[in-house]
């Protein structure tokens, strides 16, 4: 029955990647088996607006998915999936942000050591857990707030109580590719995560503490001075995030989440490349200079050369790793047109 069918989908977006296909083919039977015994004892086919009925008696999709989950107590069946993609996506950011900075600071320094690599290695599971403390704090008040007061926020505390499988989507349609569809709890994080990302970048010119932490001062105190290339660079990577941002709402408004077109992606890592572009084309590899070239040329002339080697052989390294991801994308977009070829000719 469509209705079923539609609703064991919607619970099976909440379950874990492993195994969810067994406990679907799980739920099903039993679902199925309830559905032929109240059947047999009315002697016809139930209604729609009786499976409906039976349906909502069962419960919401991610109440019945939370079932076969760890139990949830700071934040409920609800939240968590859009909480969980989350923090794994701030995990990668803080990760990736940190290791750039703690590879600047190690090359800024007179005489780059081992032990200074060691000591960023061991701070990063604390850079980590605060990161996850605060992500975790966040969606905590957004759950407390929601069971506590569910009349300010009617909304979210809708999606709790007031529900009918009748407003449960449509079956999807299986992606030529093979790849899994993304969960509206997926696209809605990421625009959150993007929000967020363009806000914090919008506040470092003037909070340059909030990328380097306390390593902050040492700007004012260094004889090193920024390339005017790295103000382009970054009102560049402002604009390509807006213009991220503006593309998945407008996924989200149209309802194209779930499968974005292959040449959107494509092009959204190709615009992620065009800052990275920018920065190559400073002349000599000078994206750190002196304040004072004539004064500090003797002394620190050797660790500015160093630093802008550093910073050469990392923008190399990004830059591979954007172009094979790029090139993948173009393959997989390859692959996917010449699929539908092949069975359109069936």
């Amino acid at each position: 029955m469509d209705l079923l069918d539609r609703y064991l989908q919607a619970v099976k977006k909440h379950l874990p990647w492993q195994g969810q296909d067994d406990i679907i083919a799980e739920l099903r039977v039993n679902l199925e088996s309830q559905l032929e015994d109240k059947e047999a004892g009315l002697g016809r086919p139930l209604t729609r607006d009786e499976v409906e009925a039976w349906l909502k008696q069962i419960g919401r999709p991610m109440r019945v998915a939370a079932r076969y989950q760890p139990q949830q107590y700071l934040i409920g069946p609800a939240v968590f999936p859009t909480y969980w993609f989350v923090l794994r996506t701030a995990f990668f950011w803080a990760s990736f942000i940190y290791s750039i900075v703690s590879a600047v600071q190690i090359l800024s320094a007179e005489i780059p050591s081992g032990s200074a690599v060691l000591e960023a290695v061991l701070r990063l599971p604390g850079m980590l857990m605060t990161t996850a403390v605060w992500v975790t704090l966040t969606f905590a008040a957004i759950e407390f707030a929601v069971t506590r007061y569910p009349a300010k926020f009617p909304e979210v505390a809708g999606s709790l109580s007031d529900w009918t499988p009748s407003t449960l989507p449509p079956i999807e349609k299986q992606s030529t590719s093979g790849k899994r569809a993304r969960s509206y709890a997926r696209a809605t994080a990421e625009v959150v995560f993007d929000f967020l990302f363009l806000v914090w970048l919008l506040l470092l010119p003037q909070h340059p503490a909030y990328l380097l932490g306390p390593g902050a001062a040492y700007l004012h105190t260094s004889p090193f001075l920024l390339s005017p290339i790295w103000i382009l660079f970054y009102w560049c990577t402002v604009a390509v995030n807006v213009l991220l941002l503006g593309w998945r709402c407008v996924d989200l408004d149209r309802g194209s989440w779930q499968y974005p077109p292959a040449a959107q992606r494509t092009a959204m890592k190709t615009l992620g490349l065009i800052p990275l572009v920018v920065l190559f084309g400073v002349r000599n590899h000078a994206w750190i200079t002196l304040k004072h070239p004539a004064l500090d040329r003797a002394r620190y002339g050797v660790t500015l050369d160093a630093i802008n080697q550093g910073i050469y052989r990392i923008l190399l390294l990004i830059c591979a790793i954007g172009v094979v991801v790029l090139l993948w994308e173009i393959g997989q977009m390859s692959l996917d047109v010449y699929r539908k070829r092949v069975a359109a000719i069936r």
